[in-house]
């Protein structure tokens, strides 16, 4: 039996027809999947004692804001004898203030002498000075990780430099639907909603949803796709990213189950080698995820700030207008309205713009529009996004209230 994407209750609910246990309910791939799926990010923190890969995440651990977070600033040796020999760490500061993409990353170490002033002040004066320069200075979010070989910081930002170039590879052309007859944008959403509690269900990684949708949308823009099958699509869809991103991945006959049996085995091979080759195997693009972590290693976030900022940016997928915005541009206008929403006051520091390249100006519009997303998650027939950041899990992120963007 077919399923239809529009009104169909089978999209949203799997159900089992032959008295299994249920598949969405149970959060496991059928009954072949062991409990041993563990993400590459996960093993990671394991054996570098909490740090992170080269996204970003290495010093961030539970509810904590960065502990080793440093401003790049430095005392000089005479200072530091006169304050009593206390150990004290200011950082370096850089002296490019303006960055580009051409100085990404580069950072220069510049002496700094004492003012006569700052020696002969008391130590009062000294540490209102001292938070003056901090508050204007940019922080050096990868200090932490210096003896974390798995956070190459040596690289890290050559990395982010890499993932911005190709980017541009990775969107789609925002009215690609006008070149389908048989599929519309509110299909695209159906289907984006119905992956995303697939996704959640069976317990899989933040990066496979994201590289889904980049796949789905990427093949819909060169293929045309009659309307009974853009649930088939959506399915090797999430079957490819598993593969490229999990360690347990579904089997066939999973895809089948939670299908209702709509497609055949040889339907889902078929579909599977036409995406495959349509794409011509391009899988290593980067999404908003890669961004997202960076960014907010960047803003310096605690768990509420990474759920509510994952929560918005999974809004935003379902969206196709949102296909206009770069990944990284919707990663940092993600964080920086989660961040209106927690603090209502403006935290979209130096540290923030520098490593997003994007000013708070810039973000702004994007911004109005998440949080338009927000506002009506709760309602209407797409709350997949909604119920699965309303669980203990994500911190009942979608239980906070919609930020207020002023002018």
């Amino acid at each position: 039996m077919e399923i239809s994407i529009e009104n169909n209750p089978a999209l949203m609910k799997p159900t089992n027809k032959q008295g299994k246990k249920d598949v969405m309910g149970g959060g496991k791939f059928g009954t072949e999947v062991v409990n041993n799926r563990r993400a590459l990010g996960v093993i990671n923190q394991n054996l570098g004692g909490g740090g992170g890969g080269a996204g970003g995440g290495g010093c961030r651990g539970g509810a904590q804001a960065h502990p080793c977070v440093a401003n790049k600033r430095a005392l000089s040796q005479k200072l530091a004898a006169e304050t009593a020999n206390k150990k004290q760490c200011f950082p370096e500061e850089i002296k490019t203030s303006n960055p580009t993409n051409e100085d990404f990353g580069v950072w220069e170490d510049q002496d700094q002498s004492v003012p006569m002033s700052l020696e002969a002040s008391d130590d009062h004066h000294m540490e209102v000075d001292m938070e003056d320069i901090s508050e204007e200075s940019i922080v050096n979010i990868d200090v932490c990780d210096d003896g974390n070989e798995l956070a190459v910081v040596e690289y890290v930002e050559d990395l982010y430099a890499h993932y911005r170039k190709m980017e541009n590879c990775s969107l789609v052309s925002p009215d690609y639907m006008t070149q389908q007859f048989d599929i519309n944008e509110k299909m695209r959403a159906i289907l984006i909603d119905w992956l995303i509690e697939v996704h959640h269900k069976f317990d899989l990684q933040h990066e496979t949803l994201f590289l889904t949708v980049n796949l789905i949308d990427r093949f819909l823009e060169k293929q045309s796709v009659i309307r009974k099958n853009l649930q088939l699509v959506g399915l090797v869809a999430m079957l490819l990213a598993c593969k490229y991103e999990e360690v347990s991945v579904p089997v066939i006959d999973d895809l089948i189950f939670i299908s209702d049996k709509a497609y055949s085995r040889s339907q889902i091979l078929e579909m599977e080698k036409l995406i495959l080759n349509t794409l011509e195997f391009n899988m290593s693009l980067p999404t908003s995820y890669v961004f997202m972590k960076r960014f907010l290693k960047a803003a310096q976030s605690d768990s509420k700030l990474d759920q509510l900022s994952f929560f918005l940016m999974e809004l935003c997928l379902v969206e196709y207008e949102m296909l206009k915005f770069p990944p990284s541009f919707l990663a940092a206008a993600s964080v920086y309205t989660a961040q209106c929403s927690l603090y209502e006051v403006n935290q979209w520091s130096k540290t923030c713009e520098w490593h997003t390249n994007y000013t708070e100006d810039k973000l702004l519009e994007c911004s109005r529009m998440i949080v338009g997303y927000h506002q009506k998650a709760g309602f209407g027939r797409l709350t997949g996004v909604y119920r699965k950041y309303n669980t203990s899990k994500y911190g009942y992120a979608a239980k906070n209230e919609p930020a207020k963007i002023h002018v």
